[in-house]
């Protein structure tokens, strides 16, 4: 399978954390891109017209975006414990998750097209500190149900995992464990698995 991506996105750290936790990761194949909303990637426009990372091409070849869909469909290749839970009340509690760090995710990864594609002087502060807003609150709703994660390992763990880890990457100035003690002791278990350290993002492009 063609897994279109690039180190830094945490999207992508996500599709890369649950194929690594499925056994799956050996079945993607690399294709290294470099996109952003002003310049997008030729290569990438040919599979997915919005020109969004990740995308992946089965090896089928029907294309599928984005990250929650792909997650998804990884997550029905393989015979192990499932990511997406089966169970009615712990597949919506992982799902909602999945979409609390897709949210933090979305509005940090907006802060940094504003802060480094927009040019000087068309800079918006106010939308920089709306955005920011949103990634806090998400931090205190994480802190605030972070004790009922306990050892789970779904999407909605990885989601959030991959939302502290981006901000430490990014953000590391925001030091989001200042004043979430327990969000801080859950992510420094997580942070330690093999499929997080081995996603570690790499700072080749500006997402």
């Amino acid at each position: 399978m063609k897994f279109y991506a690039a180190s830094p996105s945490p999207f992508v750290r996500k599709v890369l954390v649950l194929a690594l936790e499925t056994g799956l990761s050996g079945r993607l194949e690399h294709v290294a891109i470099k996109t952003t909303p002003i310049a997008p990637d030729i290569e990438l426009i040919r599979s997915n017209p919005v020109a969004k990372m990740p995308t992946l091409v089965t090896d089928g070849g029907a294309t599928l975006y984005d990250s929650r869909v792909i997650c998804e469909y990884l997550d029905s290749l393989h015979d192990g414990g499932k990511m997406f839970p089966a169970e009615e009340a712990s597949r919506w509690v992982a799902l909602r998750r999945q979409a609390l760090g897709d949210g933090m995710l979305d509005a940090a990864v907006s802060i940094r097209y504003e802060v480094i594609l927009r040019p000087d002087g068309k800079r918006w502060p106010e939308w920089v500190a709306g955005q920011m807003g949103k990634v806090r609150r998400g931090f205190d709703a994480l802190e605030s149900e972070v004790a009922t994660f306990k050892d789970e390992i779904n999407i909605g763990t990885i989601t959030a995992g991959c939302a502290a880890g981006y901000f430490d990457f990014r953000f590391p100035e925001e030091d989001w464990r200042a004043t979430r003690p327990r969000l801080r002791d859950w992510y420094a278990q997580f942070s330690a698995r093999d499929s997080m350290v081995k996603t570690d993002p790499v700072a080749d492009v500006e997402v």
